[in-house]
């Protein structure tokens, strides 16, 4: 039992930190494109998963490899030349970012899957781990991808939706925001997140690795 944990954990440490690690970096690089150097200078742009990590959201995903979060990107939108704009594509980079590591896995994947088979029978100590690696991250991508644009704070998906809202409706919606990480909580421990995001999840991988996922 605690064999088959450890190789479960060897097997998905790599995707995780991986999809983690560009989410945050993402975040934190269009900040800088976008005139808010405020990331660059807590040292938030860069591949290093040491900077990006939350212990939580990282052992969430780690649990459930559907959905997790790391350490929150600082901005200062008041950098921003466009502020509206600035915060709407920092709020996408990261899950537009998963997405894009996702479909080059699922490319992988599809070429691995074509080619691969007389490798995993000859040497399959090395190729069937990372097989299912390959397999992994474009499930795990996907899965943060979507978890984060759910519209619930302090998701990237609450701050997309706020930033095309009406500006009534904004304000509106912006009050629930002190209450968001315990709304999503309950959402996540309820199973609600899990029902809403595996369709979308299984779907678009299916879609990427073309059903033969």
């Amino acid at each position: 039992m605690f064999q088959e944990y450890l190789q479960r954990i060897i097997l998905i440490a790599p995707p995780v930190l991986l999809a983690l690690t560009i989410h945050e970096c993402a975040h934190a690089w269009v900040a800088l494109r976008f005139g808010d150097p405020t990331a660059k200078m807590l040292g938030r742009v860069t591949l290093n998963p040491l900077k990006h990590l939350d212990p939580v959201g990282t052992l969430a995903l780690f649990v459930s490899g559907m959905f997790g979060w790391a350490r929150p990107v600082p901005i200062n939108p008041r950098n921003f030349t466009n502020v509206s704009k600035g915060i709407l594509w920092v709020s996408l980079a990261g899950p537009l970012s998963n997405m894009i590591l996702a479909g080059f896995f699922a490319l992988v994947l599809r070429v691995f899957s074509t080619v691969g088979a007389r490798y995993l029978s000859g040497m399959p100590g090395l190729f069937e781990p990372l097989f299912i690696m390959i397999r992994l991250s474009v499930v795990i991508n996907v899965s943060l991808a979507v978890f984060n644009m759910i519209p619930i704070p302090p998701l990237d998906g609450s701050k997309v939706l706020g930033n095309i809202l009406p500006p009534e409706k904004a304000l509106s919606f912006s009050r629930i925001e002190p209450y968001g990480f315990l709304i999503l909580i309950l959402l996540i421990m309820t199973g609600v997140v899990n029902k809403v995001i595996s369709p979308i999840v299984f779907l678009t991988v299916g879609l990427l690795t073309g059903g033969g996922f």
